[in-house]
């Protein structure tokens, strides 16, 4: 694959790519100023490498994986673990015997029919958006970003136990969230 004469030309990188890149950015880290400094960081970066730029991928995934980098810079930058809730303060949630003290209703539809529900992708994305930062992170990178537990450890900078403990406080808000704002809504 040659590069394009269209993405030989850094004046019309930012009609071309700019609003994808600040929707892809601002839904991984929630602040618009942040979004628009990784986008033009993005740029920056994506002019002094052109040059290393030889053409195997399409110019769009060059330069989105360049904003995926800056992303995760920034938390690893800014990365600060939760210290405000203890592992033990969530174990009140399971009884004796690990299971769940709260019950939990059946669904009653196929998680098909239930991600078609704009009114529950509102609610989840509402409950994703109430995450604090750590957390937040990690589901986005395991779940918006597909990237496996070794990789979000290197991001995230933080050990493998850590991550696994993070991901269980990260369900237990989720659902936590989802009880409240989806499953007891109507009572």
């Amino acid at each position: 694959m040659k590069k394009s004469l269209k993405d030989n030309n850094p004046d019309k990188w930012l009609e071309d790519y700019g609003d994808y890149l600040f929707r892809y950015a601002l839904v991984r880290v929630k602040k618009h100023e942040i979004a628009e400094d990784l986008v033009q960081d993005t740029f920056v970066s994506a002019f002094k490498a052109y040059e290393t730029f030889r053409g195997e991928s399409k110019f769009k995934t060059w330069i989105t994986t360049i904003l995926r980098n800056k992303i995760f810079d920034y938390y690893r930058k800014n990365n600060k673990l939760e210290k405000n809730e203890s592992f033990e303060d969530q174990i009140e949630e399971f009884n004796s015997f690990g299971i769940w003290k709260v019950y939990v209703p059946n669904w009653a539809k196929s998680a098909d029919e239930v991600i078609e529900d704009q009114e529950f992708v509102d609610t989840l994305t509402s409950c994703i958006s109430k995450l604090s930062g750590n957390y937040q992170q990690a589901f986005k990178l395991k779940h918006l970003d597909s990237l496996d537990s070794d990789e979000i450890c290197k991001v995230m900078d933080i050990s493998p136990s850590n991550f696994w403990v993070l991901m269980h406080r990260v369900r237990l808000q989720l659902r936590k969230c989802l009880e409240t704002n989806w499953y007891k809504k109507d009572e």
